[in-house]
């Protein structure tokens, strides 16, 4: 016989599973934070082991009955729950993704640093040494600005061409900083470094020359999104490092495969921002627009690219939410029996 002692100890936790999936009919899963959603998995195991002690005591059948669709419904939960294609996508974009960058904003900060100080050594040595930006950049591009030409002119006839090499390059330097993590970081930290002395080389060379308006007025209107997503996925890479390098407690293939799989998900925004920025990079940037305007263009992009990583927030007052949209099947709740059995 089951005991009303052992009955009035377990019934905060169905009470608790009972809420919990309460709150996931209302909300949806995506409303419970991370530790919410561990702890339902948690209580569903426990669950079901109190339901095969209670399955004993042929007098306690009310509670075999409440504990079965308890344990349904959060089955549907965890297990059974289908995805929605495009729901799933849209809640990525709106709030996984802006999610899982305000967590790696440290990380991402990191490559920023790196690529800044790139930037800083590239000015400072091309100042130092007018030698260096020529053997940097190459006779052909230093002869185009020592001209007063930006070689970008040659972008506009091939447009569309110009577009998906310059989207090509772009995600490949991307994935190079995000896949650099498997050596420790260091083509990371790499790849963004060398991009610093490139920006800071040419800059510097533009800036010498007199055409320093005419670059950075180029620059803008597709920068506003290329350069945060180079960072992002700089950001992507050295998590992955970290994962490799500082497992702590988990085996080093596991913490490995959680940091690639969190890369990864950082990768997947960042996409996007690069095939939109290489669109405008071939069809914006440029073209004869006043430079006022680009510059307009830049600063609304920056704003709508912060609005999505600090703006969007996920449904619930916890703050966190999974990538995807589950649907789960309306819980028919059902009250626990106020005796107890004897």
């Amino acid at each position: 016989m089951i005991s009303t002692r052992w009955i009035e100890k377990r019934r905060p936790h169905w009470r608790r599973l009972e809420g919990l999936l309460q709150r996931c009919r209302q909300s949806g899963p995506h409303s419970l934070a991370r530790p919410e959603l561990r702890n339902l998995s948690l209580l569903y195991r426990q669950i079901a082991s109190d339901l095969a002690v209670v399955r004993e005591d042929a007098s306690a059948s009310e509670f075999t009955r409440y504990l079965n669709q308890l344990l349904l419904q959060a089955h549907g939960v965890i297990y059974t729950g289908k995805k929605s294609g495009i729901k799933a996508m849209r809640g990525f974009f709106l709030r996984g993704w802006p999610r899982i960058v305000r967590e790696h904003l440290s990380l991402i900060a990191v490559a920023t640093c790196l690529f800044a100080v790139g930037g800083l050594v590239g000015m400072l040595l091309s100042l130092r040494s007018p030698d260096f930006a020529l053997h940097f950049l190459g006779a052909e591009m230093m002869a185009t600005i020592e001209r007063g030409e930006m070689w970008t002119q040659s972008i506009v006839s091939v447009k569309p061409l110009a577009s998906g090499v310059i989207m090509t390059n772009n995600i490949s330097v991307s994935f190079m900083a995000f896949a650099g993590g498997l050596t420790g970081g260091v083509l990371t930290v790499y790849a963004m470094f060398f991009n610093g002395i490139l920006i800071g080389a040419i800059g510097t060379a533009c800036g010498t020359a007199g055409m320093g308006l005419k670059l950075w007025s180029f620059v803008a209107p597709h920068g506003a999104l290329e350069l945060p997503a180079i960072f992002i996925a700089g950001g992507a890479g050295l998590r992955l490092a970290q994962g490799l390098l500082f497992p702590g407690v988990l085996p080093r293939k596991e913490s490995v495969a959680r940091a690639g799989r969190q890369g990864v998900r950082l990768i997947a925004g960042v996409v996007p921002m690069l095939v939109a920025a290489g669109l405008i990079e071939a069809f914006v940037s440029p073209t004869g627009l006043a430079i006022p305007l680009k510059f307009a263009m830049s600063a609304s992009l920056l704003a709508l690219l912060l609005f999505w990583i600090f703006g969007a927030r996920p449904r619930g007052a916890n703050g966190a939410a999974p990538a995807g949209e589950l649907t789960v099947a309306p819980l028919r709740p059902g009250a626990a029996p106020g005796r107890a059995a004897r």
